[in-house]
């Protein structure tokens, strides 16, 4: 079973009339994880906030984008509000640009809950502070009480785990989340993202660059150039077989320079 189903999407800038992602078609399995590889303006990040109709305002899409059955294209503003952090979830790239940076952290994250729950002050620190500690970030309260700026780009990814753990989304979409940190921190976000897979069986869609990253976490991957899907199948049939000229070419150069990274990985696990 699919629990998205994306046929013929198309996203083009308005001004312009220059398509930025031409005609995708591509399924999420339920409690799977897809990974969307490819790099920097191949249209992987403009492709999942379409999902989750986030693209600035001068962008237009088509196409169906089935999600649990329901065409989110065609959801008005306030339906899909309504849906994004409890159904659908986006772990960011920057943590910084996550939070409002002129409020503490523990206001951001009553605000997102109260959205979507009916829990008073001390409910919602309770769940926030198991959620925190089960991801290895100690004394949760004090870090709630810190501005965004006071904590690290690591931190930051992991109070967004806590978030979602807390907010039990069926989708998370996971956008380059460990680009911007040091190696440590990256293995540390990844293997906390592998646990909230595991913990929650929720499907996820993972956009990265690096494959090395990818065949950590993935069933499946596609490829995008250009705006365009090149490939797409199960992970390891991906890595070992690749058909097209870029995959391979992403495969050679890609996985050499993760190498490190997987060695990390290896001692880790």
């Amino acid at each position: 079973m699919n629990i998205v189903e994306v046929e013929h999407l198309k996203v083009w800038d308005n001004h312009t009339n220059q398509a930025i992602v031409h005609d995708s078609s591509f399924t999420v399995r339920q409690g799977s994880c897809m990974a969307i590889v490819g790099e920097s303006g191949s249209g992987k990040s403009v492709t999942c906030r379409a999902l989750m109709r986030l693209n600035k305002p001068n962008m237009r899409q088509s196409g169906k984008m089935l999600f649990q059955g329901t065409d989110l294209n065609q959801l008005s503003e306030k339906e899909m509000r309504r849906r994004r952090g409890k159904q659908l979830c986006m772990i960011l790239q920057q943590g910084m640009s996550a939070f409002d940076p002129s409020c503490v952290i523990g206001v951001h994250i009553r605000e997102t809950l109260q959205t979507h729950y009916h829990w008073n002050t001390r409910e919602l620190e309770r769940r926030m502070r198991i959620a925190m500690e089960s991801v290895m970030l100690r004394n949760p309260m004090d870090i709630l009480n810190k501005y965004p700026h006071q904590l690290s780009g690591g931190m930051l990814q992991r109070i967004m785990i806590a978030l979602a753990l807390v907010l039990e989304p069926d989708l998370i979409i996971a956008d380059e989340p460990t680009t911007a940190l040091d190696t440590i921190s990256q293995y540390e976000v990844l293997e906390q993202l592998i646990q909230l897979r595991e913990r929650m069986g929720c499907s996820m869609i993972f956009i990265s660059h690096d494959l090395g990253v990818v065949q950590k976490i993935a069933d499946d991957v596609m490829v995008m150039k250009d705006g365009k899907i090149v490939e797409q199948g199960n992970m390891q049939s991906v890595l070992q077989e690749p058909t097209h000229a870029y995959t391979r070419y992403l495969v050679s150069t890609r996985l050499e320079l993760s190498n490190h990274f997987k060695a990390l990985m290896q001692e880790g696990s």
